[in-house]
């Protein structure tokens, strides 16, 4: 298909995998999380595909920028919630560090496709 220029993205396709991860993921909290942990990690995964594809659309490379930005702090969220699942014994410990490496490695992709961005 690849109709739209996000679609293309290395980084794109790499988020919506990782956001299908955290959603599996969340539904595994238990059921008094549904409406607290388990939407906030899915809405903030969510959010870091959303970013880089509202981003890439008919953007000035400033407001490009931004959005990527606001990615990774969508990332930053995931990871935090990651942290409060691991406290809270919803995640093994080796999930945890499997989807921390994950996010850490998709932050230093999303932060040099920004910079790369003229």
């Amino acid at each position: 298909m690849d109709k739209f220029k996000f679609e293309k993205l290395i980084i794109w396709q790499k988020v919506m995998d990782f956001g299908e991860i955290i959603d599996k993921l969340a539904m595994s909290f238990p059921d008094r999380e549904k409406y607290n942990l388990a939407s906030q990690i899915r809405r903030a995964a969510d959010s870091i595909a959303l970013n880089i594809s509202e981003g890439s659309i008919g953007q000035s490379n400033p407001e490009q920028r931004k959005f990527i930005g606001y990615s990774i702090r969508s990332l930053a969220e995931v990871v935090t919630c990651l942290f409060k699942a691991k406290r809270r014994n919803y995640i093994k410990e080796a999930n945890f560090v499997e989807y921390y490496n994950e996010a850490y490695h998709l932050m230093n992709m999303m932060s040099a496709f920004r910079k790369n961005i003229k």
